[in-house]
């Protein structure tokens, strides 16, 4: 699947179902299950490493995972994120894009409304994916891991560094942790499709981390995650059901949202 073909589905009205994932194995179920892209990100820091934020991932481990998700995945569009300082400039930004596209990824993911980055990677022919709402790379400035947007304030920021993406380029946005009625705004002034985690059902496609998925919380359990293993007989069967709850409108609810 290439995303020409998943810009089209959104288009169509068919929601787009994303995991994020770090290694061949779980790739090659994910790609059985019928997942419409795979996110390799730097969310690993805290799922696999164990640490307390993202901020410690290098590019060597973004690289290196990507390598391995690509690896499992033969047709499923992989998507990989730019870690913490990696797009300080275009000049940065375009150098550590190329590594990843060389690792096995089909298109990049940043944080935050950088319309110079972003215009200077596509110019470039590298595929962007954009994220607004919570950006974990930015923890330690927005205070902690909370919902953005819900102030008129807020909301407006969003909705202007959404239209300024699209406008530089990006193929795609990540809603995290914003209210639904806002994530339903910028769905319907933007046409790329939008991708939604915590930020309710009428994002075009959703994203969750695969072991928020699956039950595997190293923590709190995340309001908007949802236990797919429980009453699965396996993890394949798991994935399926995800896939199949996206798609149907049944993933996420009302409790799964801000």
């Amino acid at each position: 699947m290439t995303l020409e073909e998943l810009q089209k589905k959104a288009a169509s009205g068919e929601k787009l179902a994303i995991l994020t994932c770090y290694d061949a194995s779980f790739a090659t179920l994910c790609e059985r299950a019928g997942i419409d892209a795979l996110l390799v990100g730097d969310s690993l820091g805290m799922v696999l490493q164990g640490a307390k934020d993202t901020l410690g991932v290098t590019m060597q481990d973004m690289c290196y995972h990507t390598h391995c998700v690509a690896r499992g995945a033969h047709t499923t569009p992989i998507i990989a994120d730019l870690p913490y300082g990696s797009d300080r400039s275009p000049e940065e930004a375009l150098r550590h894009a190329h590594e990843l596209i060389a690792a096995g990824a089909d298109m990049v993911k940043l944080e935050g409304n950088k319309t110079d980055v972003v215009s200077h990677l596509v110019a470039y022919g590298i595929p962007v994916c954009g994220h607004l709402g919570f950006t974990p790379q930015s923890v330690h400035e927005l205070g902690g891991y909370k919902v953005q947007g819900r102030d008129p304030a807020g909301a407006r920021q969003i909705l202007k560094d959404a239209a300024e993406l699209q406008l530089a380029g990006v193929s795609m946005l990540v809603l995290e942790m914003v209210p639904a009625s806002l994530a339903r705004q910028v769905t319907e002034i933007i046409e790329i499709p939008t991708i939604g985690i915590g930020a309710g059902p009428d994002c075009d496609g959703q994203v969750l981390v695969l072991q928020d998925m699956l039950g595997i919380y190293p923590g709190k359990t995340p309001r908007f995650a949802r236990n797919f293993l429980s009453g699965s007989m396996s993890v394949q069967e798991a994935l399926t059901a995800y896939v199949h709850a996206v798609k149907h409108h049944l993933f996420p609810t009302g409790e799964h949202s801000f």
